[in-house]
């Protein structure tokens, strides 16, 4: 496979393995343990769990994605290819590629994939091909069905569902390797938000860091599902591609814990990156008035909702939310050009700041 803990292999590279492992047994009819697969970065030995001949042009062979040091739900997940050989009645392409179990439908517009195709990634597809077509016998063609046993099940637990992916999980990879704490591959993974709701003409879009955000936007503003975007920690990126795609007006809602950084400049809001939650909060609570005795306690406290309650034995939390809300627009107009509407909410979901503008469509 790769030769460290930090490296892996994409499911496009072992569903490549698989469909190669599966050829190669019917035309030589002999145990397969290991493929080369050639992927846009370099040549890859990937292990064969199973190998094994349906009938004289047709087989299946099952490999699965090694561990390596990334919560990746993809990890130990079993790929099968199926590959029939059948006669070729046209000048069309060498290599068919479908989906089978486990592998998800493309529902809506904005993806690489066209609308009703399996989410079988463009990479995927062409090292599929240039793997398997010096292979295959003239006047043959190979049907390749890519499943995916647990791929519906995995899926609930990638953004899938959100995308509009129904039935199962993508077959992904740009470069074969799958990186540890690929940040890269994780951004494309969100970006698509924005494409499929522009694709949708979806307006008036809420951006949410994470799950968190999701649940209690859709609980207290008057939204659908289809407008929210989560950034993750990426929130320079994701307000930057938004900028790229021509959108320059949503709104940014939140639990202030994570807003809270944007204010202070913190445009990626990992917890290893940077911090910075207290020091923006108090700086805030100063320049609304707050005594050298509760500045001294905003600066002790643990988390910002225990900030919150001091803020409200004070009765400064609605101007301080108010002031963190603004500082997060200055700090958003200062970068990009967009007019950010600021929601800041507390745990519950109950509105913290006062200077924001009613989301009222549906």
């Amino acid at each position: 496979m790769t030769n460290d803990n930090y490296t892996g292999v994409t499911t496009g590279t072992v569903a490549t393995a698989c469909s190669l492992a599966a050829l190669d047994i019917l035309l030589d009819d002999e145990d397969i343990a290991c493929v080369k697969v050639e992927t846009p970065k370099k040549t890859l030995d990937i292990i064969i769990d199973e190998c094994k001949r349906i009938s004289s042009f047709k087989a299946y062979a099952t490999a699965h994605k090694n561990p390596y040091n990334d919560p990746d739900v993809t990890v130990d997940m079993a790929i099968v290819s199926t590959v029939e050989l059948i006669d070729k009645i046209d000048e069309s392409s060498n290599v068919i590629i479908t989906g089978g179990e486990g592998v998800g439908i493309i529902t809506k517009p904005g993806l690489q994939i066209p609308v009703g195709e399996y989410a079988i990634n463009p990479v995927p597809r062409k090292m599929i091909i240039e793997n398997l077509t010096d292979r295959i016998p003239e006047g043959k063609v190979a049907k390749v069905t890519i499943s995916i046993p647990e791929g519906e099940k995995i899926a609930k637990k990638t953004m899938n569902p959100k995308l509009g992916i129904v039935g199962g999980i993508s077959v992904l990879g740009t470069t074969g390797i799958a990186r540890s704490m690929s940040s890269e591959a994780y951004k494309n993974s969100i970006v698509t938000q924005i494409d499929v709701a522009l694709a949708s003409n979806i307006d008036d879009l809420i951006f949410v860091p994470g799950n968190i955000g999701e649940k209690l936007a859709l609980k207290q503003l008057n939204v659908g599902k289809e407008q929210i975007v989560q950034t993750g920690n990426f929130v320079g990126f994701m307000f930057e591609e938004a900028e790229k795609r021509g959108i320059n007006k949503f709104t940014y809602f939140g639990h202030i814990g994570k807003l809270i950084k944007v204010a202070g400049g913190i445009f990626d809001t990992k917890h290893a990156v940077a911090d910075g939650r207290r020091e923006v909060m108090v700086t805030h609570a100063a320049l609304c008035g707050a005594d050298n005795e509760s500045l001294q306690r905003l600066y002790d406290s643990k988390t910002t909702d225990d900030m919150m309650d001091i803020l409200n034995e004070i009765h400064l939390s609605v101007e301080v939310s108010n002031s963190i809300a603004q500082a997060i627009r200055d700090r958003c107009m200062q970068r990009f050009d967009l007019d950010l509407n600021v929601i800041l909410v507390d745990m519950e979901g109950n509105y913290l700041n006062s200077n924001y503008k009613f989301i009222t469509n549906k």
